[in-house]
């Protein structure tokens, strides 16, 4: 099984689209999570920075710049989506990465906490 460090630098730009209201609050994760063709477009406009910066897990001895380096996305790489932090939870914890489990809980308490 791979193993996932968490990626601080993901935690802070999602906590930064929730401050500034850049948010889904109802979708269905499955119908909008960017798929390989939404990523590789992403990909050809912004930098590897930015789309790690939609991860929350960087995957142990993956290469950077490389797909399989990130993990635990948690929108649809322009917003951050509700149901995106539940599936990092969920996940996180079906596969005990508890450092992105608890991360991706807390960005979830911040979302509700800002959206009340």
């Amino acid at each position: 099984m791979a193993r996932y460090t968490l990626n601080q630098a993901a935690v802070d730009n999602c906590r930064r689209l929730i401050d500034a209201r850049q948010y889904v609050l109802n979708s269905d994760w499955g119908d909008v999570q960017p798929r390989a063709d939404a990523e590789n477009a992403f990909l050809e406009r912004h930098s590897w920075e930015e789309y790690a910066a939609w991860h929350l897990g960087l995957t142990e001895g993956a290469s950077d710049e490389t797909k399989a380096r990130y993990a635990f996305v948690y929108g649809d790489l322009r917003r951050v989506h509700r149901t995106a932090l539940i599936a990092c939870v969920y996940r996180a914890s079906e596969w005990r990465h508890k450092e992105v489990e608890l991360a991706a809980h807390d960005l979830l308490q911040h979302l509700d906490a800002t959206t009340g």
